[in-house]
């Protein structure tokens, strides 16, 4: 049954579209069970109701005729009970519900179990025998059940793309058809959708049609012989050092490239008006599954060969490709997983939006995306990527939702809350110079979270008074290589420059988990419990050693440097950081630098520091919480990981009591204590720090207008009573609305999410 349930999984991951898939569905499914009928029921979005989408056994003419409603009939009870059914005699069910064009009366089994996809119903795959005795055994429900839950990633993926294309189920033509991820940086945009993808990936290689059938193939054909060139000179310089049956599979690579072979059918796929890159994806990926389904391990092998031979075949193509992307004015930029150097490939100006499939709302690019302003939607798995070149798109990053091709009317309802946003900017801009202080007259620091130098504008026109974490990270990901001294000096400078004389608090280098360095990767199997902050940076002095003593250096003369320590775990790595900083500080000054001692934090993102607080106050002169990896460690959740992004919840109680704790810890032996997670950003987050007593709030510059404008408008008794209140409460969701409305009810309901209109609501979803 495995065999059959791979062979079956990689014919219809290769179907060209959701009803090929669905044909080799129940084909494969009614041929491995010895069924007379195997039927697929999709419940379409827009009537909600179950479609009778392919069969093997009911009268063809049924198919995308027959519906029903969502718990309607057996294949509803299926549905709505979320279970497998299986019943010997189905007419004798009072559910059952009889359709005479499809001609099952003669069928009395029936077995039907949901397709279910990211707790989404997709539909109901059902298979039905004529013999009223026979029920079918456990075994073929394990199977079915073990089928269904294998494709449902499929016809979703198959679904998204029909419906980018602008097809229902039915066929109809669809507007305003909603992918839903998880927020990434709030904000709505309207723009374009620019795809971007990885070289020699045939997977990102985008469906487009060839604009000149002529060129293409004379690309294909010049890539083909390149490629053939270089085959034989591996085989010629290789022949002296193999055996004659060894040097026979370069012959088997070539025979491969013959013209009535692979590029033959490639070839003919280019005058069907497919581009190269594209016509060579789909022939390689046929030949792949044809590979792959074969009984003979010799011969099931060979798809490694065809998938090697497919990625020489694209990479030859890609270098006779235009590399010169045109973004244009309103980009919408979309990927696989959108990484720091893709930004900078955008004009400046252009990027309004981010779409990523991979990552989530406190990945690291998502973290940049907030830091320069540019709504963003995350893990969007399964979402077609390469439909969505060229399309119309709608970024709801408040809400973490895609929209293609939107209506007027969706439009029209966008573009008045991105209006509003900007209004309410100018709004706020008053209080720039403004402290942040209750009115009751409590002051609380609000600095800004940074990395790169475009932030500096930004967060000194908004008012922050200092930066509370640089992200020294970021000038050594734009590079393939370690910044040198001086370069990391010149990117120090300025940071600390901008802010003079405010403090300037720069974090040691921390990649590992989600931020990685091309030029130094880290495989391992669980990063985030890995070799990652402190933790490399200590394991490679020479690394640590140059950085801290380029930041000193930075400092002649401004004297407004404070160094933060990350991924702290126990007191052994602060008194060994610092004694290194100690012995640069006195190396730097023996060179003549007049500079002072920084103040030296550590950063409190493990679990087991909360409970050391005490300990760590008494070795370093601050504390600053990263609540984003303090709160994914508390709750066991990758927050990279969208499958489980809607566990990851900076308002769960144990964060909230682990937050008192440290604040109370950090205070009772006289030390400060800040915050720079994206809680602080948040103006309902901000108000319980305030009133957890933390000392500063960190935070990206388009979020801090809004916080100062809460803060300087309650007291700080009044968020007092709030955080008392909400400590009671064990949902993170219900302590979550008790905070907004308790800031609707100051009259902070504009700084919220803007309810959408019901016309809005009508928009057809497709869960991504």
């Amino acid at each position: 049954m495995l065999s059959i349930l791979r062979n079956i999984v990689q014919e219809v991951n290769a179907a060209r579209d959701l009803q090929e898939a669905l044909r080799i569905i129940v084909s494969r499914v009614q041929e491995a069970m010895g069924t007379e009928v195997c039927s697929v029921y999709l419940l379409d979005p827009a009537s909600n109701r179950y479609i009778l989408m392919a069969t093997e056994g009911l009268y063809q003419e049924s198919v995308g005729k027959v519906s029903m409603g969502h718990s309607e009939g057996l294949v509803g009870l299926v549905g709505a009970r979320e279970e497998p059914i299986n019943l010997e005699d189905a007419p004798s069910h009072p559910r059952y519900r009889y359709f005479p064009e499809t001609g099952e009366e003669r069928f009395r089994s029936f077995l039907g179990v949901p397709i279910i996809h990211r707790r989404r119903m997709l539909g109901v795959l059902v298979v039905q025998q004529r013999e009223s005795s026979r029920c079918f055994d456990e075994g073929e429900e394990a199977f079915l059940v073990t089928v269904s839950a294998q494709l449902a990633s499929v016809i979703a993926h198959s679904e998204a793309t029909g419906a980018i294309s602008g097809l229902s189920l039915t066929g109809e033509e669809t507007k305003d058809i909603c992918f839903s991820g998880v927020p990434g940086a709030p904000g709505v945009a309207i723009g374009t959708g620019v795809v971007v993808y990885s070289t020699a990936d045939l997977d990102a290689v985008p469906e487009k049609a060839a604009e000149n059938i002529e060129q293409e193939l004379e690309l294909f054909r010049a890539a083909v012989q390149t490629v053939r060139e270089d085959i034989q000179r591996v085989a010629k310089r290789l022949s002296s050092q193999l055996r004659p049956e060894e040097l026979a599979l370069f012959d088997v690579y070539l025979s491969m490239l013959g013209d009535k072979a692979l590029p033959g059918e490639v070839d003919a796929r280019i005058r069907e008006g497919v581009w190269a890159q594209g016509a060579l994806k789909q022939v390689v990926k046929q030949y792949i599954r044809h590979f792959e389904m074969m009984d003979d391990l010799y011969l099931r092998e060979r798809a490694v060969d065809i998938r090697d031979l497919g990625r020489r075949l694209l990479s030859r193509l890609q270098e006779g490709e235009e590399k010169n992307v045109e973004y244009p004015e309103n980009t919408v930029l979309v990927s696989e997983e959108i990484t720091p150097a893709m930004l900078g490939e955008v004009p400046k100006g252009h990027l309004v939006g981010l779409v990523s499939v991979k990552g989530s709302s406190n990945s690291h690019v998502a973290i940049l995306a907030r830091a320069m302003g540019v709504p963003t939607v995350m893990g969007l798995v399964d979402i077609p990527v390469n439909q969505l070149d060229g399309k119309e798109l709608v970024v709801d990053g408040f809400e973490g939702q895609l929209f293609a091709s939107p209506s007027s009317e969706l439009r029209a309802f966008y573009q008045e809350i991105c209006d509003e946003e900007a209004e309410l900017f100018r709004g706020l801009e008053a209080l720039r110079d403004k402290p942040c202080e209750t009115t009751d007259g409590h002051r609380v620091a609000l600095l800004v979270n940074t990395g790169l130098m475009t932030d500096v504008a930004r967060s000194l026109s908004h008012g922050a008074e200092g930066i509370g974490l640089y992200r020294t990270e970021v000038p050594f990901m734009i590079k393939d290589r370690f910044p040198s001294e001086q370069e990391q000096r010149e990117y120090y400078r300025e940071q600390l420059e901008a802010f003079a004389p405010n403090p300037v608090t720069m974090r040691t280098l921390d990649i590992g988990g989600d931020k990685a360095l091309t030029y130094f990767p880290i495989q391992e199997e669980n990063p985030f419990l890995g070799w990652r902050g402190i933790r490399v940076t200590l394991d490679h002095p020479e690394i640590f050693l140059v950085q801290v003593r380029a930041m000193l250096k930075a400092s002649e003369g401004l004297n407004n440097l404070q160094i933060m320590l990350p991924m702290i775990s126990n007191i052994s790595e602060v008194e060994e950081s610092l004694h290194l900083i100690y012995r640069v500080y006195h190396e730097v000054r023996e060179e003549g630098y007049e500079i002072h001692m920084p103040k030296v934090g550590v950063m409190v993102e493990v679990p087991a520091v909360v409970y050391q607080i005490r300990e760590l106050a008494e070795r370093v002169d601050f504390l600053s919480v990263g609540s984003n990896d303090l709160t994914q460690y508390l709750l066991a959740v990758d927050r990279n990981n969208p499958r489980v992004a809607q566990l990851y919840h900076s308002y769960h109680p144990a964060v909230l009591q682990a937050l008192v704790r440290v604040a109370q810890d950090a205070h009772s032996v006289g030390k400060p204590v800040g915050i720079c997670g994206e809680l602080a950003g948040d103006p309902g987050g901000a108000l319980l720090l305030m009133a957890m007593g933390y000392d500063s709030l960190s935070m990206n510059a388009a979020s801090l207008p809004k916080v100062k404008s809460v803060i300087r408008n309650v007291s700080r008794e009044w968020a007092a009573q709030l955080l008392e209140d909400v400590l009671l409460l064990d949902s993170p969701h219900v302590i979550k609305s008790c905070v907004d409305l308790a800031l609707r009810n100051e009259g902070f309901g504009r700084y919220l999410r803007p309810a959408r209109s019901s016309s809005a609501a009508l928009a057809k979803k497709t869960s991504a």
